[in-house]
């Protein structure tokens, strides 16, 4: 648990593997931070309310609300905050959803995710990284890519979400690279630059040929000694590449932003650059925050 602090309200981000809480003054400082593993993935519906206290019981004196996103509001979470429809703001605070609870100090509301019906789509806890990125640069229309587990691109335009696609990027890599033969020949978290932007340029040319590119990476390990960072890195420019080849109607000719932790966001933007897209980077953190701060307590308190 952290220490005293009186915060006028408490921001969370609230995934499928963590539990980050902000403690908010009003004019949007960050007073305090603390997080856990205590994930959705981890918890049964009756789990979210101690967790939550075990991390910010000490905030809780003046009775300061809280603002939540994530995967907190899915079927399996807390309380289910239902999908909202594309085209659509990123946020709406009449579609706020107030979680049950036993504890007199806490007052949590959940913000909802959204939906595309066609191609069939949805995203919980990137609409508020979104509307966090919109205050951020404001009267922007163009492209946001928010990499990660599961990677979105989001075309915005008047301040509305227009449509999005998800890809399974980051999840494949991890499957890849932890579970599949090709384990063998990655153990290291060393990093090929070279060995990256060739396998871009490779899967961005022949996207098709996924599948075979992707034993190279055993076969060449097995009889040409590639090298573990090598090895790590093709894989990450295979599927990278791959997903930029599917999402050229996104960004070819269009402002990009990137929405992500430095680390994935810079390969993102490495490999744009190589197609002739210069990308701005922002930090998921500053985007969450200023997205929920967009759901200030002054705006759900007396609902």
């Amino acid at each position: 648990m952290t220490g005293p602090v009186s915060p006028a309200w408490i921001a969370v981000d609230w995934g499928t593997s963590n539990l980050r809480a902000f403690a908010m003054a009003a004019d949007g400082r960050v007073l305090a931070e603390a997080s856990s593993d205590e994930g959705m993935g981890k918890l049964s519906r009756e789990g979210f309310e101690p967790a939550l206290l075990r991390l910010i019981g000490a905030w809780l004196d003046d009775r300061p609300p809280v603002v939540a996103c994530g995967m907190v509001g899915s079927r399996q979470g807390w309380c289910e905050a239902p999908y909202r429809a594309v085209p659509c703001t990123p946020l709406d605070h009449a579609a706020l959803v107030k979680a049950p609870t036993a504890d007199p100090r806490l007052t949590v509301w959940i913000a909802p995710g959204l939906k595309q019906a066609q191609p069939a789509d949805v995203m919980r806890g990137e609409e508020t990284q979104i509307a966090g990125a919109l205050r951020l640069m404001p009267v922007y229309d163009g492209v946001i890519c928010l990499p990660g587990t599961h990677s979105k691109w989001v075309h915005v335009s008047a301040g509305e979400v227009v449509s999005f696609q998800t890809f399974m990027t980051g999840e494949l890599f991890a499957l890849l690279s932890g579970a599949s033969v090709l384990r063998h020949g990655m153990q290291t978290e060393g990093w090929d630059d070279a060995a990256f932007d060739g396998a871009v340029s490779d899967a961005i040319s022949r996207p098709e040929r996924i599948a075979a590119r992707l034993f190279t990476i055993r076969a060449e390990g097995l009889i040409a000694a590639l090298a573990p960072d090598a090895a790590r890195a093709r894989l990450s420019g295979l599927l990278i590449g791959t997903e930029l080849a599917a999402a050229r109607p996104y960004w070819l000719g269009q402002r990009v932003t990137l929405v992500g932790a430095e680390r994935i966001s810079a390969a993102y933007a490495r490999a744009l650059a190589a197609q002739g897209v210069e990308a701005k980077r922002l930090s998921a953190t500053d985007c969450t925050l200023a997205g929920l701060s967009l759901l200030a307590p002054e705006k759900v308190s007396d609902r």
